[in-house]
């Protein structure tokens, strides 16, 4: 019930990064590939700022498990206030590094000023698409995954409508045999970015506005309560949300690492490489929308001392999202040439594309294992050890391999590192999942489950 809301949440989001390659791919290879140049730098922001409200959403499941709805609703306040502070910091830096950025990246004069005026248009929203994090993270942790799926479908819709309108110029579509005319803004790598954006803040403000306003657990609505951060509650934010974040920048750092890899590789490298990772983003979404299920389930079961529950929602969404995923990598390796077609007209750009993308199917299995375990251990609030594994793996075996391999097969021994990388991980993982007991709680339980775990 919590994870297909979820996935459909994920797809929405998947498609929206389909929508913008697609559109985009049709502009050429320099516009397709000044966005892939800064992709993963915005990823590290993104990821920065989720990383950070994760602190929050947790401690949100936590209480809601124990039954403590007004702790819920303090969390709630301290939570839209810190992640406001803390996004308007890192905007401020991204803003002060877009200009010369894609120049560090190694891109080629003709693709760096698209590429700094599209990472430029998405950090200074960082702060409202923070709220988008914050609130769907909320809704997610109470139990409410409904309403984040159904918000997500809605930014892809807004998504396609305003890419629609801002990338192309104006025009006429011949329909029905009747040439109709199209409004167009004509600002193509630029329309794209505020596209999206103008999408996700849509978004963001009915999130917050049912997280706020509607859901039951954590309205405020004619509440008094104060939304400055207390001690007790920033602290055990910072202690989930610290090695999240430290998590996500080394792993975005290493995706940097790689972007700086494939660019000497040339334009149609840089583009391939770009649009293979969204296309290969249809194949985890399913993964990470079990994770999300899993993070409120172990979550809750967590703050309600239920470490048997626990331990068997975390077993189960991680053997679902193993098999979802594989069956997600068996399509992904079949119509990996129709789905790069699909994205970009170039005939370079996606025949290079597919042949990658057969390479990375390869890895589904063990890349769901390590996505959904990564949820459960989320949910307990244990973070630390989850977070060194994650970028232990990518830095000591995906970085240098694929430095190694790309000097003499190019775009696919980067490929080839990734899929060796991703198993690896996702057997520590799952190595973790089963001999460690990360599933113990203080306290304790019903009587049954206490018999349960003697047994």
């Amino acid at each position: 019930m919590l994870s297909l809301p979820a996935m459909l949440a994920q797809l929405s989001s998947i498609l929206m990064q389909y929508i913008d390659a697609t559109m985009v791919g049709r502009l050429g290879a320099d516009d397709s590939a000044a966005i892939g140049l800064v992709s993963t730098t915005l990823w590290l922001f993104w990821g920065v700022c989720s990383a950070m409200t994760s602190g929050y959403s947790v401690q949100v499941a936590h209480k809601i498990g124990a039954k403590d709805f007004s702790g819920a609703r303090d969390v709630l306040r301290q939570g839209i206030t810190s992640a406001l502070i803390f996004s308007i910091g890192i905007a401020i830096i991204g803003v002060a590094i877009a200009i010369p950025l894609p120049f560090w990246l190694g891109g080629k004069p003709p693709i760096c000023a698209p590429a700094s005026l599209y990472f430029v248009v998405f950090v200074a929203a960082l702060p409202l698409l923070t709220l988008n994090y914050l609130a769907g993270g909320m809704l997610r942790c109470a139990g409410n995954m409904k309403v984040p799926s159904i918000v997500s479908g809605l930014m892809c819709f807004l998504d396609l409508l305003f890419n629609f309108l801002l990338i192309f110029p104006s025009r006429t579509m011949e329909i029905g045999g009747t040439e109709v005319f199209i409004p167009g803004a004509g600002l193509g790598v630029l329309g794209a970015a505020l596209g999206t954006v103008a999408a996700e803040i849509v978004c963001a403000a009915i999130l917050m506005y049912y997280v706020c306003y509607v859901q039951p657990e954590l309205r405020i609505k004619g509440e008094s309560g104060s939304y400055r951060p207390t001690k007790v509650i920033t602290r055990e934010a910072v202690k989930i949300s610290a090695p999240l974040t430290v998590e996500h920048t080394v792993i975005c750092g290493a995706q940097i690492a790689i972007t700086m890899i494939v660019a000497p590789l040339g334009v149609i490298a840089i583009a391939a490489n770009a649009f293979a990772v969204t296309a290969e983003s249809l194949c985890y979404m399913p993964g990470y929308g079990i994770g999300d299920a899993a993070t409120a389930l172990v979550g809750q079961c967590h703050g309600a001392k239920r470490p048997v529950l626990m331990r068997q929602f975390g077993y189960m969404a991680v053997g679902l999202g193993i098999a979802v995923m594989t069956g997600m990598g068996v399509l992904l390796f079949a119509f990996a040439p129709q789905i790069m077609e699909f994205i970009t007209p170039v005939k370079a750009i996606s025949s290079l594309g597919a042949e990658v993308l057969r390479i990375e199917a390869w890895a589904e299995p063990m890349f769901a294992a390590s996505i959904v375990a990564y949820g459960v251990f989320i949910g307990v609030g244990k973070t630390t050890v989850p977070a060194i594994m994650n970028f232990g793996s990518i830095w000591i075996v995906r970085v240098p391999l694929a430095w190694w391999l790309a000097r003499t097969l190019g775009l696919q021994g980067v490929w080839i590192a990734m899929c060796v990388e991703l198993m690896f991980r996702g057997i520590i993982f799952l190595l973790r999942l089963l001999f460690t007991k990360w599933w113990r709680v203080k306290g304790e339980g019903s009587d049954a489950e206490t018999e349960l775990l003697s047994i």
